[in-house]
């Protein structure tokens, strides 16, 4: 190992390869459920110093874990507790290469941080749409490699449906150049998407070209009180119709999810909840939905509140505020971005990130509300997520006077199998967008096909055959 660590050194620099002093920043998930022990980190600057670093460690046999931002919630980013696993930071590598206008293209390095393409982007005239709660630290490599979702998916896709091409180190230290921004190759398997949510497992991205649009003339937002799941399901119904493809986000959040931003974030006001002048049984559910439109903002306006007036006279909605400036529509959706945090304040908690069609979440939800409450008294549920494309983050908060470390490592198995189990029922996903890492292996072993699998371990044999990259995430 000695002899690895003077070779990285002399590729990255002895100040890029840490080994000493507080290194939890990498070591640690996000989540803090998992921290492990790295040989090294290395910190590469360049796609030849990372394909160097590959082919070292290619050499020694020795495994490398790429990472990102290190926002992931599968624990899929951060080392083992061997010591022995190579922690491959991609943060340096953060230029925005080049910005082609006439392309709608912008081709970037994997460690810029989401925030800063969306900045750069709008300082160009153009939206690039993808975004997340932790987009002030999560990187666009990171996103790339979970195939990130967000709030605008219901508009524009997955991460995957925002890249045009990639640049790659593979598990030899080769690198693959497919960053020509083509919006039509033909040209045998698709790579690209094969790489993209392979969590680096089968190869380290180190830049992408990713899609611009115009931004929008007029980007309104809405924040609406539902009686039920099944009243949010008609308001998107409505909302497809009147709104049509300047739908850009629709958010679904229970009110004890909506609950939990009151009580730990006080200073922000949460709509027909926080003021205590409504009861569960008054408001069950909020909806936070935005239209952004290339047509003037008067125009637009007048759908946005016929839309409005629509749900409120057949009973979907039965109260709605729109916010009056862009201040005020940030602050609705900080009020939605918080919840995740929230939850985090008030204890540990178990995750699940799902995936049902639309027209059956309300029956999911009532089923399996019933058989958690059933089976564990007084839990409680913290439901929200992206109604408009099916992906609920369905959470569980141990009972109120209860130790959530303790109910975490009593029940934490038995509610993902209740829940992963009922998801199944549903024809779901149990992973709509977190990605596997290796919290969810045995989940997927149970609930992926033997032959999907089959597939995928073959895959994994023929691109990393020797098992450097990030290995025991996404398959054993």
């Amino acid at each position: 190992m000695t002899e690895l660590l003077a070779q990285l050194r002399a590729i990255v620099g002895d100040a890029n390869v840490l080994t000493d002093g507080d290194l939890g920043a990498w070591e640690q998930d996000w989540r803090k459920r998992s921290r492990g022990k790295a040989l090294a980190v290395v910190r590469p600057a360049s796609t030849a110093q990372v394909a160097a670093v590959v082919k070292a460690c290619a050499a020694a046999g020795t495994s490398i874990v790429p990472q990102g931002g290190n926002t992931g919630l599968a624990v899929g980013s951060v080392p083992d507790e061997s010591g022995t696993q190579v922690l491959l930071s991609l943060q340096r590598m953060n230029t925005v290469r080049s910005i082609d206008a006439a392309n709608l293209t912008m081709t970037v390095e994997a460690g810029c941080v989401l925030q800063a393409l969306q900045e750069a982007a709008e300082k160009a005239g153009f939206l690039f749409p993808l975004s997340l709660a932790a987009e002030g630290s999560c990187t666009i490599g990171g996103n790339l490699a979970t195939n990130a979702g967000g709030t605008q998916v219901l508009r524009y896709g997955n991460t995957r449906d925002l890249c045009l091409g990639l640049e790659v180190v593979t598990a030899q230290g080769e690198v693959w150049e497919g960053t020509s921004g083509l919006r039509k190759d033909n040209t045998g398997y698709d790579l690209r998407d094969l790489l993209i949510g392979s969590e680096g497992t089968l190869g380290v991205i180190t830049a992408a070209t990713m899609k611009l649009y115009p931004l929008p003339a007029a980007q309104l937002t809405a924040w609406a009180a539902v009686p039920s799941l099944e009243h949010a399901v008609t308001l998107l119904g409505l909302a497809h119709q009147h709104l049509g493809p300047g739908l850009t986000g629709f958010e679904v959040m229970g009110r004890f999810a909506l609950s939990l931003v009151v009580t730990h974030f006080p200073a922000l006001r949460v709509p027909f909840v926080g003021d205590g002048s409504t009861t569960e049984a008054d408001v069950p559910y909020c909806v936070l939905l935005e239209n952004s439109d290339s047509e003037s903002e008067e125009h637009a306006r007048a759908r946005f509140e016929a839309l409005l007036e629509a749900a409120l006279e057949n009973g979907c909605a039965t109260d709605a505020v729109v916010a009056e400036n862009i201040a005020q529509a940030r602050t609705l959706w900080h009020v939605r971005e918080s919840i995740p945090m929230a939850q985090a304040e008030e204890g540990l908690n178990i995750k699940h990130d799902i995936s049902i069609a639309v027209s059956r979440i309300p029956a999911f939800v009532a089923e399996t509300d019933a058989l958690l409450r059933r089976e564990i008294p007084g839990v409680r549920l913290v439901n929200f997520g992206h109604l408009g494309d099916g992906n609920l983050h369905y959470n569980v908060q141990c009972p109120a006077d209860g130790d959530a470390r303790a109910f975490l490592e009593r029940e934490e198995e038995r509610v993902n199998t209740l829940v992963y189990d009922a998801v199944a029922r549903f024809d779901g996903s149990f992973s709509a967008e977190h990605g596997i890492g290796s919290l969810k292996l045995h989940k997927l072993e149970k609930h992926k096909s033997p032959v999907a699998l089959q597939m995928m371990r073959a895959i994994k044999r023929g691109l990393d055959p020797h098992n450097i990259l990030n290995p025991g995430r996404v398959l054993r």
